[in-house]
């Protein structure tokens, strides 16, 4: 029915539809900056904390944080976080906490101010988070989440890998009984020096070394639930982080990292990740050519299998050898993605996540892979910083009465630390006696083993050449946790006992 307008109406000429104009297609690193420099759609990164994507605001118009975790007391420009706590079940995961983000009234109202049709990143998202998405208007830039986490199966990521023709540490996949079983199987082609991962894990959380049926004891449970585990032979490794972007031009690939593992003074878990460094000399070059090599090649495989943007390789090279190896994929944004996003090779380009956000905004562009690929494999577009990732070690559960602030602290002659001033990432950080802290655990939040303490970012090297902790380190570890106050835990019927205080990790 034709609705009335109230007017007198008179024959015109029925003009010619208009032709919809077609973006332009961005020619280069410079019009893609500039694009994101205007950017008018509303762009979310929501996870626990913002540390994932630190700094993206100030290379994108209309970037902002939605975060659990308010890790900067209110100063952040770009972090939002729900001021009132909503009834909610025990967070097992980051994928609840998501959840729970999106549902909750403030988050739900303060997108819709900002207009719809937005686009939303996460560090870890399931189907529900893809549905509460769509729900609000809201696109997920990541393929699905069903084809993330097949993908990032330890299982699943050997087969793709040898498809991919990238390397991996002697293997045998298979369902384990028991160790004697365990052993039948593995004893001819790895030996019994062994290293087992279950399909999902994070942080080395479920990555176990067994050589002996006492070991093997300690993870019995965990392991014979599976339907398959990856069974690995034991080699003298050290582990490596590679950072990348499957495009629709190519797969950019950043530089290789150093990874920290398994130190005690930061993690309680013994393959725990804990930290990276990035630094010129860190590798040889014929490793780190390796590395660029089978990351393109595991690029291009990826987008074989339908995946498109950012994820990470985690390489292990044996000592013995030099032998490289693939260690595991993460097909997201990870822990690393701070180091890699703040180093010299991306300002003078742009960071890599946002040739990830590229792939989602409907926007042609054209850009050589190859030359950005040669540009940051050049050890001058490679400067030397470190982070550590804390973690609260000990066994017994803790009230937290005193937490430090983020920001850039100073180290004086004697070890002790003082707060210098307020940053929100690393770009003040000016020389070796300074360091950036994003804290994590707040005032009145609970320690367990495991729990995220916060994050330390600073210039310079962490460990030596061999891979153990350097006195620097060491001093700014213990001069953090000392900043920290807390009480022993003591149950009451007004608090949750302790078996409701959940454990899940951050990065």
């Amino acid at each position: 029915m034709k609705k009335e307008t109230g007017t007198v109406a008179v024959k015109k000429a029925t003009p010619k539809a208009a032709k919809s104009k077609s973006p332009s297609v961005l020619n280069g690193i410079s019009d893609i900056r500039r694009f994101f420099y205007r950017n008018e759609t509303p762009i979310y990164f929501i996870s626990a904390t913002n540390f994932n994507l630190l700094g993206a605001d100030e290379w994108v118009k209309g970037f902002k944080f939605i975060c659990y975790i308010e890790c900067f007391d209110g100063l952040h420009p770009s972090v939002f976080s729900p001021k009132e706590e909503m009834p909610h079940e025990e967070f097992q995961s980051i994928e609840d906490i998501n959840n729970y983000l999106l549902e909750h009234k403030e988050v739900v109202d303060y997108i819709k101010s900002r207009g719809d049709k937005g686009k939303a990143l996460f560090l870890m998202f399931d189907e529900n988070t893809e549905k509460l998405s769509r729900q609000l208007g809201l696109e997920v830039c990541f393929p699905p989440a069903k084809m993330r986490t097949f993908m990032d199966n330890k299982v699943n990521t050997n087969r793709i890998a040898e498809k991919a023709g990238v390397p991996c540490v002697p293997y045998i996949l298979s369902n384990v009984k028991s160790y004697e079983h365990m052993t039948s199987i593995s004893k001819k082609k790895l030996g019994t020096d062994l290293v087992v991962q279950t399909p999902f894990g994070d942080s080395g959380h479920t990555t176990f070394f067994i050589s002996n049926e006492q070991e093997w004891e300690k993870y019995e449970e965990e392991i014979v639930k599976e339907k398959e585990v990856k069974i690995m032979k034991r080699i003298n490794c050290r582990g490596s982080a590679i950072e990348a972007c499957v495009t629709q031009h190519g797969t950019i690939v950043a530089p290789l990292m150093t990874e920290l593992v398994g130190f005690k003074e930061l993690t309680p878990y013994k393959g725990g990740w804990c930290g990276n460094e990035i630094f010129a000399d860190a590798f040889t070059p014929a490793i780190r050519r390796k590395a660029k090599k089978y990351t393109e090649q595991f690029g291009y495989q990826l987008r074989k299998e339908g995946y498109k943007g950012y994820f990470e390789l985690d390489f292990l090279i044996d000592q013995d050898d030099q032998q490289l190896y693939l260690g595991e994929l993460n097909p997201r944004i990870t822990g690393a993605s701070s180091i890699t996003n703040h180093a010299v090779f991306a300002l003078s380009d742009m960071p890599l996540f946002m040739f990830h956000l590229l792939e989602w905004m409907n926007q042609p562009y054209k850009i050589s892979v190859n030359a950005i690929n040669r540009r940051w494999f050049n050890p001058e577009n490679i400067d030397s910083w470190g982070q550590l990732v804390i973690k609260y070690t000990d066994k017994k559960i803790q009230v937290i009465t005193e937490a430090p602030r983020s920001g850039i602290y100073k180290m004086n002659d004697d070890g002790t630390i003082k707060f210098s001033r307020m940053d929100t990432h690393r770009r003040a950080v000016e020389t070796e006696n300074e360091a950036f802290f994003l804290r994590i655990s707040r005032n009145d939040d609970y320690f367990y083993e495991g729990a995220d303490m916060g994050i330390l970012v600073m210039r310079g090297r962490l460990m030596t050449d061999d891979f153990k902790l350097r006195p620097r380190a060491e001093k700014w570890i213990k001069a953090i946790k000392s900043m920290y106050k807390a009480v022993d835990y003591v149950p009451t019927p007004a608090k949750p006992q302790a078996a409701e205080i959940g454990g899940f990790k951050m990065m």
